[in-house]
């Protein structure tokens, strides 16, 4: 059944479309690792200028970033082993239990 699945998702393309989106999410949280720590950073500032009596921090803060280096891991080991399930065959496997030299004869005998 899970070779069914398998088979389904790599040739209807779905496999593909959902390594993509994975992909695309990481790559939008990776970015967000920085992004969030300054974003939040520029607000602080913001709200202090409109009240001038609240006392926040000033500096930026490495656990602002921490969600999103969380979700970046998340999402790229999703992806892997999405894609090492979908794509990749296992070492020593074959799925064909044919060697080189039955392919060889088979096309010798069909030339005869």
């Amino acid at each position: 059944m899970i070779d069914r699945l398998k088979r389904a998702l790599v040739d209807s393309f779905v496999g593909a479309i959902a390594l993509g989106y994975l992909l695309a999410s990481a790559i939008i949280h990776s970015s967000n690792i920085f992004a969030a720590p300054v974003g939040r950073w520029i607000a602080r500032k913001q709200y202090q200028a409109m009240l001038p009596g609240a006392t926040l921090p000033q500096r930026l803060s490495a656990q602002e970033a921490l969600p999103e280096l969380i979700r970046f891991c998340l999402l790229i080991g999703a992806w892997y082993l999405l894609l090492r399930w979908l794509y990749f065959r296992a070492v020593g496997k074959d799925t064909s239990s044919r060697t080189r030299n039955d392919v060889d004869q088979g096309s010798a005998a069909s030339m005869n």
